[in-house]
């Protein structure tokens, strides 16, 4: 199960629909092995892609250092889809390399950035296996 606050919630929805109609893409790191979403940290989209994502490698690596620096883990790993629902593409699972985390999807597909709910779901991905989890969102993490 994923427990987020709802600052984190709504931030990440926020930008979900901000970059429509191009895929957005971000993290929210926590300390090791806490599981604990605690700082949102969202990225380009690199690619500048409504079907795909892609981090800008100098960015990433300089948010690795920062995560190593700080004793941080990727505790969500987020993207949107902006047309079609929020569940994992071939190409969202073979990439997935992270076994800890959550990938959170969001789809913007019903009511892109207009005002309007959104379809937002987590998931496990391990070994190619794509299990959804139930999300659960808080005022604030205790």
């Amino acid at each position: 199960m994923l427990t987020i606050s709802q600052a984190t919630y709504d931030a990440i929805v926020a930008h979900a629909k901000r970059d429509h109609p191009d895929e957005a893409c971000g993290m929210v790191l926590g300390p090791e092995g806490s599981d604990r979403p605690e700082r949102f940290v969202e990225m380009v989209n690199a690619a500048g892609s409504p079907t795909f994502y892609e981090y800008d490698s100098t960015e990433l690596l300089e948010l690795y250092k920062q995560m190593w620096a700080n004793g941080e883990e990727p505790v969500v790993i987020y993207h949107s889809h902006t047309a079609t629902e929020a569940y994992p593409s071939r190409t969202d699972i073979g990439l997935a390399s992270e076994p800890g985390a959550h990938y959170v999807l969001v789809s913007t597909r019903e009511h892109g950035n207009n005002e309007g709910p959104v379809e937002f779901r987590s998931y496990r991905i391990v070994d190619g296996e794509v299990t959804e989890e139930e999300v659960t969102v808080v005022p604030a993490l205790p």
